[in-house]
């Protein structure tokens, strides 16, 4: 059998009317996309699994996949022929590959994994290339970090006046990613007559391997782009170091910076850019089948819920997985049925199947978004009731522990560790606080082979945060001490992390 795109040109057709696919043979099209739904929540999983590999960002991306294309997919599996089928899903994979090329890129290798080849997936048209707002004003894009790119930093902004306004570390999967957040003046001249907003530049660091950082020692940055990667100064003795890293000013003047004006000189009119293909072909969906493509959607919405590291701990990531595994090959065998009374008959019966894998922990979830999607309150008889019998739904949460709790506990891992300086922008103040996500052990040390659970630890108004590399090495016991002011220190690794606050609000997920 021929692979879609292996031998014959794309949308070539075959003797059996179907691009790229032997006579007799089923469409491999569709295949694929629902392969990639599958190996989606495959990810998911794998990313949840375990506090100490607690992914955040695969578990966003393998999530994010379904906000534009869970419905294209029902549209796919649910034609009536199978050459519509193809049809409808060689549309709805080229959509999907068209936001951008980390979205095409995982494509091609989730495909790999399961068994198909995306070879054929044409590249995007055009390189990307900085757009133009509504005002047809060049806007600034998101760029890696080279010699150039930081000697343009350099000359279009006051980095030696710059402060940290955010910093993040966390754990991706093995992995140490970053992400920082500069409040910097600007070198050149707006000549607006009002005083501007203070720019910002959001800068996304991979493969992190040097953290020095100390939040009373946060002024001043210097971007440095070697051979074996890119570090930034901070401060007087701070730096971070990565392998890779990408910066994107955010700033509404940058088309009168220097390489805002280099940029408008080769970015086409915001009327003259290639516009983008519409959404793939609509087909009819009969109520039950609405349901379904309805409550996988909002599944997924919820799942990515965890890119908000505050909440991240909070999101039911497993429960919802274990409710929806094996959604794709489940939703195709319902699309498959050609009679519209069967086919609705099987979606209905897909939807139990998924209330019931969630079980009481999900009952208020489904017992909420059934009425809203199918517009049927009692689609499912007995839900609400199940739901109530749970007592542990409506009970309200047990107090968090407070420092001295942690101090207590065993060995932890730390996974995340953030600041945040008290700022105002748009009008708007924020206070300071730090987050951090640590990874406990079971409570239980008689089951051991229970995964280990993820704790987020506030604290607002830090007075100090300090934090280094070390930190992330291994797990560490954490202390909680008071020094002779009377400020508190939660500390981990001898000091690799010190958080100097008067106040600790801690958060730890249901």
């Amino acid at each position: 059998m021929h692979r879609l795109g292996t031998s014959l040109p794309r949308r070539r057709f075959s003797a059996g009317g179907l691009p790229g696919v032997a006579a007799g043979h089923p469409p491999s099209a569709v295949a694929v996309l629902v392969a990639l739904l599958d190996r989606s929540l495959v990810q998911i999983a794998a990313a949840a699994a375990d506090a100490r590999c607690f992914d955040r960002e695969t578990i966003r991306v393998a999530a994010d996949v379904w906000d534009n294309n869970t419905f294209p997919l029902f549209w796919a599996v649910t034609a009536g022929t199978r050459g519509g089928r193809e049809r409808r899903a060689m549309a709805a994979l080229e959509w999907m590959a068209g936001f951008g090329e980390e979205r095409r890129a995982w494509m091609l290798e989730q495909a790999s994994v399961a068994g198909h080849s995306l070879d054929w997936l044409p590249a995007p048209a055009t390189p990307y290339a900085p757009g133009r707002d509504y005002l047809g004003r060049v806007m600034a894009p998101v760029t890696a970090v080279t010699a150039q790119i930081a000697g343009s930093l350099a000359a279009d902004y006051d980095l030696p006046s710059a402060e940290v306004r955010h910093l993040r570390v966390e754990r991706a999967g093995n992995r140490l990613d970053g992400a920082l957040v500069l409040a910097v003046a600007r070198s050149y001249s707006v000549d607006d007559g009002t005083a501007p907003d203070t720019a910002t530049l959001d800068i996304r660091l991979r493969d992190v391997t040097e953290i020095r950082f100390d939040s009373h020692d946060a002024r001043g940055a210097a971007f440095r782009a070697e051979p074996d990667g890119v570090s930034i100064d901070l401060g007087a003795r701070g730096a971070l170091s990565a392998a890779s890293a990408d910066v994107r000013p955010d700033d509404r003047w940058w088309h009168l910076s220097a390489a805002g004006r280099r940029a408008d000189t080769s970015t086409p009119p915001r009327d003259g850019r290639p516009s983008r293909a519409g959404s793939p072909q609509r087909g009819r969906l009969g109520d039950n089948a609405v349901a379904a493509a309805t409550l996988l959607h909002r599944a997924m919405l919820d799942i990515r819920m965890v890119r908000y590291a505050e909440d991240a701990h909070r999101v039911p990531v497993l429960d919802i997985h274990a409710a929806f595994a094996g959604a794709g090959e489940a939703v195709l065998a319902a699309g498959a049925h050609l009679v519209p009374h069967r086919r609705e008959a099987a979606f209905r019966r897909l939807i139990e199947t998924w209330a019931r894998r969630g079980g009481p922990d999900l009952a208020d979830w489904f017992a909420a978004m059934l009425p809203e999607t199918a517009h049927q309150p009692e689609f499912l008889p007995g839900l609400r009731d199940q739901a109530r019998a749970n007592p542990a739904a409506d009970a309200p949460p047990a107090p968090a522990p407070g420092p001295s709790a942690l101090s207590d506990a065993p060995q932890v891992e730390l996974r995340l560790a953030s600041f945040s300086a008290a700022h105002t922008r748009y009008d708007t103040s924020q206070s300071a606080f730090a987050l951090v996500h640590l990874a406990l052990p079971p409570r239980s040390e008689s089951a051991p082979d229970i995964p280990w659970r993820l704790r987020a630890v506030r604290g607002a108004d830090p007075a100090r945060f300090r934090l280094q590399t070390e930190a992330f090495r291994g797990t560490s016991r954490p202390l909680v001490t008071v020094d002779d002011n009377a400020a508190r220190h939660f500390l981990l690794h001898d000091g690799a992390l010190d958080i100097t606050s008067a106040e600790n609000r801690h958060h730890e997920p249901s």
